[in-house]
């Protein structure tokens, strides 16, 4: 197992001559625009990554994945790898047809054969594949798998065109038969892979070096850049922190290369499938952690996987990885001798320094000193690029609330606040005035609701990611589509949920426009409060109550609360 098989592994490609004819034939095909999470799978699948996956899973295939971990071929196969679609789609397409696949441009990548067409049980898949029996909306696949992923899977074999074109970072992105030609070449023979989608601290440094010398292996570092955890250090700025501690390895012994994965984060099945992944790259070994990939804390604050680690499935099945698992060893930093050392290794009464992922945050956020026994000044200057101090970060405010509530009235005060305070542009997203620019052609259906309100978050992301304040104001019903604004925000910023709780009685008693009363007769259809759902949400940053309080107080509150998060100065 310490040796690699470095001949090529099969690709899904066609030649240039039969790309070039099913460019054309592709015309008259009915055509379906790939996902991002779709293209980093599409990717993987035609360049080998998802060795031995010919295309995306067909029903049987899907149905041993989901409950016991193997392909119908009997290999050894973690991971659901399926195309989902919509219902209107699927309803067009036959078991026999050919799809073009293309990316959000319209550029085709690839043809799908069509053999199966179903409509997968989601529940049953979320509490098999990600762990322990849950089905808990709070992990981001689960969260994907049932309000944003299609309701119908398509599955068949592949035929590779092109790839996606990737414009950012091209020398480091590597397939899997240019890294095995790479090893060939420096003639390396055992490589430990170091998976991860954070910036890489001293910690990791000594960590990957450590690794590398008891596996007598050299490093590749081969971190995500597709899709990681909602809320991570983007791509960009983690690439550039790679890229600054490479010299602090040995030199001729490490090599960096981009891995283009959509991660579930599914814990110890997603482990073993980075062994898989891994192993197809041409590696020999693969550091893995108790709590690789995990994706944090449920609902109820607690480890997702709890007890059952990462560790304990990989190495169940290390012979069928064909990659030999090196132990992820907690590295802290000793005061007294001034090093690093693995944490079970350290004597009781040392002095043991250690930052926090959240602390570190702190920091960051906080304009703090991050000492040099944590990271390279080279790291720490590439983050303070991209994570100015929090009160210099764009953000959102969502108000959600019944129609009446008061929500556009405390938006707009609150608006003339921020103004008032200046440094950032503030914009404010009410919910008539989007209906009227930007939602004209939509009506009052949920699917329809969930779009405008879907644009809503998309333009505040933008808003938030250039370093603007966006204060939105519609009714927001549905928890599921708020949450997914949420995520598409925080990624680039602080989102502050604002629950105008004003009752419906209140809301009925301010009726201005009469829209109650005629939802009342039955004269408005689908009518938030009377024949439509509001669903109350759980969690906010802030509830508001208005009924017996001035607009002012109202507005006040929330800058107390964006003071309280760091995000403005009161003082």
């Amino acid at each position: 197992m310490s040796q690699p098989n470095l001949v090529p592994i099969p690709e899904l490609y066609v030649n240039a001559d039969s790309a070039q004819k099913l460019k054309v034939d592709a015309g008259e095909m009915p055509s379906w625009d790939l996902t991002q999470r779709q293209m980093c799978d599409l990717e993987l699948l035609m360049n080998g990554g998802f060795y031995p996956l010919k295309g995306f899973l067909t029903e049987a295939d899907y149905d041993g994945v989901v409950n016991d971990m193997r392909l119908s071929s009997g290999a050894l196969w973690p991971m659901p790898v399926t195309l989902d679609v919509s219902e209107e789609f699927a309803a067009s397409i036959e078991p026999g047809t050919d799809i073009a696949l293309r990316d959000p441009e319209g550029v085709i990548l690839a043809i799908l054969s069509v053999t199966d067409r179903w409509t997968p049980n989601k529940k049953h898949e979320a509490e098999k594949v990600f762990g322990n029996g849950t089905d808990d909306l709070a992990h981001p696949a689960i969260n994907y798998l049932h309000n944003v992923a299609g309701p119908v899977y398509l599955g068949g074999p592949i035929t590779g065109i092109q790839p996606p074109t990737h414009y950012d970072f091209r020398a480091r992105r590597d397939t899997p038969n240019e890294l095995r030609a790479f090893f060939r070449k420096m003639g390396w023979r055992r490589i430990v892979a170091f998976q991860t989608r954070n910036p890489l601290h001293r910690a990791h440094q000594e960590l990957t070096f450590r690794a590398a010398r008891e596996a007598q292996a050299n490093l590749l570092i081969h971190p995500v850049v597709g899709m990681t955890k909602p809320g991570d250090v983007d791509h960009f700025t983690r690439v550039r922190c790679y890229e600054a501690v490479l010299d602090k390895y040995p030199s001729a012994t490490t090599h960096l290369s981009l891995l283009n994965l959509a991660m579930r984060m599914a814990g110890p099945r997603e482990a073993v499938w980075h062994g898989i992944i891994r192993r197809n790259h041409g590696l020999t070994h693969m550091i893995v952690g108790r709590d690789h990939a995990g994706p944090g804390k449920n609902s109820q604050g607690q480890d997702f996987y709890g007890p059952y680690d990462a560790q304990e499935l990989f190495r169940k099945h290390q012979a069928d990885i064909g990659v030999e698992m090196v132990d992820f060893k907690q590295m802290v930093y000793v005061q007294e001798r001034a090093q690093y050392e693995p944490r079970d290794e350290v004597e009781e009464g040392a002095t043991i320094l250690d930052i926090s992922g959240t602390e570190l945050r702190r920091r960051l956020r906080e304009g703090l000193e991050i000492p040099e026994w944590f990271s390279f000044p080279e790291v720490v200057t590439q983050l303070r690029r991209t994570s100015p101090a929090r009160d210099r970060q764009g953000f959102t405010v969502f108000f959600t609330g019944l129609s009446g509530s008061g929500k556009s009235t405390i938006a707009n005060a609150l608006m003339v606040k921020l103004m008032e305070m200046g440094g950032r542009p503030v914009t404010l997203l009410d919910g008539d005035v989007v209906r009227k620019h930007l939602s004209s052609e939509l009506g009052f259906s949920k699917e329809h609701r969930d779009i405008n309100i879907m644009r809503i978050g998309y333009v505040a992301s933008e808003i938030t990611k250039n370093g603007g304040i966006a204060l939105c104001a519609p009714i927001a019903p549905y928890a599921a589509t708020r949450r997914a604004v949420r995520q598409m925000i925080e990624q680039y910023g602080a989102f502050l949920e604002v629950h105008v709780a004003t009752s419906l009685e209140e809301c009925e008693r301010r009726d201005r426009k009469g829209l109650y009363k005629l939802a009342r007769e039955g004269k408005i259809k689908e009518f938030t409060g009377i024949s439509d759902p509001y669903e109350i949400p759980e969690n906010p940053e802030l509830r508001v109550q208005t009924e017996g309080v001035d607009v002012d107080y109202a507005a006040q509150q929330v800058l107390l609360k964006l003071e309280s998060m760091g995000l403005i100065g009161l003082g």
